[in-house]
Parts: C-alpha cells; sequence; structure tokens
C-alpha cells in the first residue's frame, strides 16, 4: 500500500541580391589622291577634303545598383497559453481518514453486521483491489503515512525521521491533526492504556511532530473531533483512529458499524465538508493476512498535495 510543453519557434529570413554587369565599344576611317594638267594653270585648289567627325563615343550607361529584396517582417513568437484557473469546487477540502482494523474484505463488504459502512461503500467509493502490505498493524499504519514499513514490532517506541505525511503537510501549508479515542490528553507520546493502542497512532512517532511542543498538541483526543466539527475548525487532514473496542480490534464488527454512524454521519451531513471533503475508511489488515485477500477499504489513501 502506498501511493509532478514548452513550445520554440525559428524564423529564418533570406535576401536575395542580383548584380548586372553592363559592356560598350567604338570605331573610325580616312580617304586621299589629287590630279593635274599639262597647261600651266594655276593649280586648282584642291578640295579640301573634309575631316571624317569623330564619331562620339556613347557614354556607357550607369550599372543600375540592385534594389534590395525588403526583408519579411519577423513571425511574432505566441505568447504561452496561461495556466487555466481551476474550476470552483475541484479543489480538494478537508480529507478524513478513518483506520479500522484486522478484518478482510469477504467479512466486511456485504456483511449484515455493518449495515452503515455497506451503504456508504454502495453509495459512494469501494476500493477493489486495496491490499495490506505487511502483518502485524504498525508496518501497515507506517506505511500508509510514511510510505515504507519502517517495523513490524508492535511495542516500537522510537522516533521515525523517514519522510512523512506531517512533513509533507507542513511544507504545503496545510493543517493537520491525529483524533485517537481514548487518548489520555493533548499531545501524550506514552504508553499505551486500555483502550489506547499507540501502535495505532503511527503520527505519535515522527520526529516532526515529537520534537515539536506546536505540532505535538495536533494529537488530541477524539471528543475534540466533533468541537472541531461544529466550529467549522477540522484541519486539512485528520487523521481518525477509534479505541480496541470500537474498531473492531477487540470489539466486534457491529460496534465498528455503530461508532462509525454515531461519528461519521454527522460528517457527512457537514454542509462545509459535503462541497468537496473526502471521507476514507480503511481496514488496516487481514487477520491473519493472505497473500492475496483485499482489506476493506472506502478508498485508498495516496497523498498528492500537488493536487490537494
Amino acid at each position: 500500500m502506498g501511493f509532478t510543453p514548452r513550445f520554440g519557434f525559428n524564423t529564418l529570413i533570406l535576401s536575395t541580391v542580383i548584380s548586372i554587369s553592363l559592356f560598350t565599344a567604338g570605331c573610325g576611317g580616312t580617304k586621299s589622291p589629287l590630279a593635274s594638267n599639262t597647261t600651266t594653270q594655276p593649280a586648282a585648289s584642291p578640295t579640301p577634303v573634309p575631316s571624317p567627325s569623330p564619331a562620339a563615343a556613347p557614354s556607357p550607361s550607369p550599372t543600375p545598383s540592385p534594389s534590395p529584396s525588403p526583408a519579411p517582417p519577423p513571425a511574432p513568437s505566441p505568447s504561452p497559453s496561461p495556466t487555466p484557473t481551476p474550476a470552483p469546487g475541484t479543489q480538494r477540502g478537508q480529507v478524513v481518514l478513518v483506520v479500522e482494523e484486522n478484518h478482510s474484505y469477504s467479512s466486511v463488504i456485504g456483511s449484515s453486521a455493518m449495515p452503515y459502512l455497506n451503504s456508504l461503500a454502495t453509495q459512494y467509493g469501494l476500493a477493489t483491489q486495496y491490499y495490506a502490505d505487511t502483518h502485524p498493524s504498525i508496518g501497515n499504519y507506517f506505511m500508509m503515512t510514511a510510505g515504507a514499513i519502517i517495523t513490524n514490532n508492535d511495542s516500537f517506541t522510537g522516533t521515525v525521521s523517514a519522510n512523512n505525511i506531517v512533513r509533507q503537510l507542513l511544507a504545503a501549508g496545510k493543517t493537520w491533526k491525529a483524533y485517537e479515542e481514548s487518548l489520555p490528553s493533548p499531545g501524550y507520546i506514552g504508553p499505551d492504556t486500555s483502550l489506547y493502542a499507540r501502535k495505532h497512532d503511527p503520527l505519535s512517532f515522527f520526529s516532526d511532530v515529537v520534537n515539536s511542543s506546536v505540532q505535538k498538541l495536533n494529537l488530541v483526543p477524539f471528543t475534540q473531533f466533533a468541537t472541531d466539527l461544529n466550529a467549522s475548525q477540522l484541519p486539512d487532514f485528520s487523521f481518525v483512529t477509534p479505541n480496541l473496542q470500537n474498531d473492531a480490534h477487540d470489539g466486534t464488527l457491529g460496534q465498528a458499524d455503530a461508532w462509525l454512524q454515531t461519528n461519521i454521519a454527522p460528517l457527512l451531513a457537514n454542509a462545509q465538508f459535503q462541497k468537496n471533503g473526502l471521507l476514507i475508511i480503511v481496514f488496516d489488515s487481514t487477520k491473519p493476512i493472505p497473500a492475496t485477500q483485499p482489506t476493506a477499504a472506502a478508498a485508498w489513501p495516496w497523498w498528492r498535495l500537488d493536487r490537494w
């Protein structure tokens, strides 16, 4: 289980220059002899032979300067298309993830023990290819929130510094809370109590929470959920864990279904949540976990904050 076109334009302009050469030529001529008589007579004045007028050399025609071909105006680069503004209602609103325990798809979907959950699956969406990653529970909780199993030790008490949903939410400017039923007090990161199991509260292990006095206070008892809902103050992301009796870990499927109807029906009836909220209900794994048996889920939690 686990879940970021440009166009370039080039314009080529060709200019052609035509050269013309002109050639010119010239020509000329002469003429002679004179005659005489035996009788002495005054010699006749010879008729002067007119000198031929030299032919005027034609003036060479000036070579015309070539007219440059006008350059076509450069094609304007198209303006980039503006990023479309999302239509109202396409932004994802508040996300609420509710995690139940240890039951397979076949034991939940179609079961008469869970009429309310089945009504939600029929009316909204149902994930039929949603599988657990490991067993026992703690590794699946970490996979949902950190994208890695981290550990399969249900007694784990360490601090997890791996990248996680809290870190991503804070980086995106989003708000969050973990609503944990039977949590002794806000900010509690101590051991299990009779009904509260820290292994079902994965956000309480992350260094982003453990090492921050501010973020730690986002771990709150589930009683705060109804208060925040009625005051329109639910965070962007809510991680909801019923206690061991109400999540079907120690109690029955009927108990879990009654808890969902009591506490989730008001969420679905909330006008603000109805605008664009997302409710996800999952069972963490089967018990025991078979290799090919999907766990029950109303959707799958894979965080794409760039689309939120």
